[in-house]
């Protein structure tokens, strides 16, 4: 059997299915010595979260790939159809899909009205058409940066107003979501940077009367809601999906980490990181998923995290952590990874490597500060770009500085976005179920949401988790020395 190399076949399939490579079995043949990938490769394979098997069975169950397949025959779902696309995410998205069975048992979404600020892509789609089907009033914003024509024509088509115009300007982008706002009155808002929902508390007060409560997607939009907690202008309950480990811990650490790095592969070529200096700003769970599969390979990644603790989580995890302006002008590639403005400032513009690439992984306008660039104008879809920083180098700008896989790729595995949605479901039952009972400010789902998602995602991949005896003995005034004393009792 022909071997295949891992980088090269990760950065194909990923971008041609847009499926996650983390958690799947992947089957390489029907023993270690015929398998499609060597074994440093499949060593590889597993850094990435995959588990290998050389039982062909277990290449037909859910969530699996069949590596024996070469990989220019597998299908490109970036080819498919608006209504193609969707469909093809919704056949991989059962957790959600069960979900929304559960909570509408004893929950009623007929005639709640909910606005959407998320990128637009077949995931999200998924998750309109479930909100629709359940009797909720929809409708979706995005950005011109991070949305998927075919999928919008096709919501529009299912009657789900979607509020983006490629060809607008900020003044226009700014004036759609307000027209969004006031055709759906929401009494929900599911959010990606508090955008949605800071744009009507300020510009639309009279619209929040109606708010029942928001569900918050990101790290960057929880900082901005406690910003406003902090200040006393937070009115109304947010649920904070991103500070759900089913959100958090996948999502960004296997989502975004796994994705931008295929994408940007795609972009620069398979083995980009080989033998590459590679410095990530920020070691949370996106800056760690992406430092993780780089070093994979081949990348020497060095971390930067303005937090001592985190510094040291990466070295101990086997990372060099330097401080940004010691790190940059080592670097061949430099990644932003915090979600927090100018990260990336002018003073690390212009230490940076002739010809070193820069790019943004997950992202808030202006992460890097190219909003300090005279005459710098974001096209929208650009994969990359020669930058003459002022009174510094000529750099490579990857995606204009934007979240790379989400605005010149595809955008998180189906798969994890399964997961974040489900969570997302859960906050909007958790609103409806507890609606007039909430405080206002920011506020987690419980424990047992996520153990009742994960549960969910365990069975359908073929997987459960463990169980404890119904009785370990344990009693609080059971000390070691009592323990002692009992055992030499029933030795006597």
């Amino acid at each position: 059997m022909e071997q295949s190399q891992f980088s090269a076949w990760a950065a194909e399939y990923s971008q041609k299915t847009n499926l996650s490579l983390a958690g799947t079995r992947l089957y390489v043949g029907d023993d270690d010595t015929q398998a499609c990938f060597t074994q440093s490769d499949l060593a590889k394979a597993q850094d990435w979260g995959m588990i290998p098997v050389y039982n062909q069975a277990e290449s037909q169950t859910y969530h699996a790939i069949d590596a024996t397949v070469p990989v220019d025959e597998v299908p490109d779902a970036r080819e498919l159809t608006g209504a193609g696309a969707i469909d093809f995410a919704q056949d991989h998205m059962p957790v959600s899909a069960e979900l929304m069975r559960e909570a509408r048992q004893d929950v009623d979404f007929t005639g709640i009205r909910i606005a959407v600020c998320l990128i637009l892509e077949p995931k999200t789609a998924v998750l309109l058409r479930q909100l629709k089907q359940a009797g909720a009033i929809v409708g979706a914003y995005c950005g011109s940066e991070a949305n998927d024509e075919r999928v919008a024509a096709q919501l529009r088509e299912e009657g789900i107003p979607v509020a983006y115009n490629p060809d607008w300007t900020p003044e226009q982008a700014h004036q759609g979501a307000l027209d969004l706002l006031d055709e759906i009155q929401p009494n929900i808002i599911i959010d990606d940077g508090a955008s949605f929902a800071r744009l009507a508390a300020m510009e639309r007060p009279e619209l929040m009367e109606h708010i029942i409560g928001v569900a918050e997607e990101t790290t960057s939009g929880i900082r901005a809601f406690q910003a406003m907690q902090d200040a006393g202008a937070l009115s109304f309950p947010v649920i904070a999906v991103n500070d759900s480990m089913l959100k958090t811990g996948f999502d960004n650490a296997h989502g975004t980490g796994e994705t931008c790095v295929t994408t940007m592969q795609r972009i620069l070529g398979h083995d980009c990181f080989a033998g590459k200096n590679v410095c990530v700003v920020g070691y949370g769970p996106v800056g760690r998923g992406f430092a993780h599969r780089v070093r994979a390979l081949g990348a020497n990644v060095t971390i930067c995290d303005t937090n001592p603790v985190v510094a040291l989580q990466a070295v101990f995890d086997g990372f060099g952590a330097d401080d940004i302006n010691h790190a940059i002008p080592e670097s061949d590639i430099v990644i932003s990874a915090t979600g927090v403005r100018h990260t990336i400032a002018m003073q690390h513009l212009q230490i940076m490597k002739p010809n070193a690439v820069l790019s943004v992984i997950g992202g808030i306008a202006n992460e890097i500060a190219l909003d300090e660039i005279d005459g710098f104008q974001a096209e929208n879809k650009r994969e990359i770009r020669d930058l003459d920083v002022p009174s510094g180098p000529r750099i490579r700008l990857i995606s204009e500085g934007d979240g790379v896989n989400y605005t010149v790729g595809g955008g998180n595995p189906i798969e994890i976005m399964d997961l974040s949605f489900a969570v997302q479901i859960s906050a909007v039952t958790h609103l409806l179920r507890n609606q007039g009972k909430l405080q206002n400010g920011l506020q987690k789902l419980g424990h047992d949401i996520d153990c009742n998602i994960a549960d969910i995602a365990l069975r359908v991949r073929g997987y459960q988790a463990s169980q404890a005896v119904a009785d370990n003995g344990y009693d609080w005034t059971l000390t070691r020395f009592a323990e002692n004393e009992k055992e030499q009792h029933h030795a006597a």
